[in-house]
């Protein structure tokens, strides 16, 4: 399913207050970014038990229960998770992984909110949550009879939310120092093959295996880590980030002139970590238009061009990528800023050419 208007995790409770207690809650997003998490933390906040059934894991004799007699008459006892005398959350998760014939089990206890005889009881909420198939995840169509008995709620991870619940939740100070400077690292999609990418949850698994290490975990283990966690581009990154930590580099440091660029052959990742860095600064400071700059954009614009110098006299490739326009060719840096590296730097702007 294809999300038009999603919502952040800090307006996902909202919406389920007013929603989920009146009808059925499909919620959609990508593998990792806390779908599950955030429904606990929903019926918590209700003073509700939650209970989560799995999808991949069910028959639909699990949801139906099996027969009975009772007084010469066949009748199906539904399941002792299902069956409670008090209100509860029913969290139905990965739902649309389940078989076809699990799926329409669930059609009536999500429409009429009942099994057999059973019913649920006043005040209980039913959530419904899955990957999409576009995440490259175990996802089976749902049937449109499914899809029409559910409000679908589309999920996207927002590291403004992210990063305040991480504030206050003990996550490492490397994984959370690192994701304030590249936001745009907590998460990426999925990719097509088997291997590690980045999510708040791999970010989260990350803080507890250097928490479980301490501060004195070697590099080689950090790298072990990072890549066993993280999409590989932000592992060599994030590893690139401790070493900064580690070794008093930084790119205020660099930008004071209390440092240079590291030029060793062996620091070509920290290198490239404060070229990128330094490139996001850029971005997010320096104001689209020079006349209403202010003046410390004007000397981070100044002080940003002899430092292009000295860093093209390193690595001109890297310092290309720091004026490179995004993945669509469109420029990312304001124009008078690049009109005036092409004056001041025109070997740069040549080679790029």
């Amino acid at each position: 399913m294809q999300a038009g208007i999603t919502v952040s995790a800090a307006e996902l409770p909202e919406v389920l207050l007013h929603v989920a207690v009146v009808r059925p809650v499909f919620l959609w997003g990508a593998p990792g970014i806390g779908k599950s998490s955030l429904v606990r933390a929903f019926a918590e906040s209700l003073g509700l038990e939650c209970v989560t059934l799995l999808g991949t894991q069910l028959a639909p004799e699990d949801l139906i229960g099996v027969p009975q007699i009772v007084d010469g008459r066949s009748r199906f006892a539904p399941p002792v998770a299902i069956a409670r005398d008090e209100p509860y959350c029913l969290f139905l998760d990965e739902l649309n992984a389940s078989s076809a014939e699990v799926q329409k089990a669930f059609y009536s206890l999500i429409l009429d909110r009942r099994i057999g005889e059973y019913e649920l009881p006043e005040g209980s909420v039913v959530i419904g949550a899955g990957n999409r198939a576009t995440d490259n995840a175990l996802a089976r169509p749902m049937a449109s009879a499914l899809v029409n008995r559910l409000v679908h709620v589309h999920l996207r991870a927002s590291a403004s939310d992210w990063l305040q619940w991480a504030g206050t939740a003990g996550i490492h100070p490397w994984v959370l120092e690192y994701l304030r400077n590249r936001p745009d690292h907590l998460w990426t999609a999925p990719p097509k093959i088997e291997e590690p990418f980045s999510t708040p949850r791999s970010w989260h698994m990350l803080s507890d295996a250097l928490h479980s290490y301490g501060d004195g975990v070697s590099d080689e283990t950090l790298r072990v880590l990072a890549f066993g966690t993280l999409s590989a581009a932000h592992a060599s990154m994030f590893r690139a980030y401790v070493k900064t930590v580690r070794h008093a580099f930084g790119l205020d440091a660099v930008l004071k002139g209390e440092t240079g660029w590291p030029a060793a052959p062996e620091d070509r990742d920290l290198l490239y970590f404060l070229a990128e860095t330094f490139r996001a600064r850029l971005i997010k400071e320096l104001a689209a238009d020079k006349a209403s700059a202010n003046p410390a954009a004007r000397q981070l614009a100044h002080r940003g061009k002899a430092l292009l110098v000295e860093l093209a006299e390193i690595s001109l490739e890297i310092a290309q990528l720091v004026i490179a326009s995004d993945d669509d060719g469109r420029p990312v840096l304001p124009t008078w800023f690049l009109v005036e590296v092409s004056r001041d730097l025109p070997r740069l702007v040549a080679a790029r050419a």
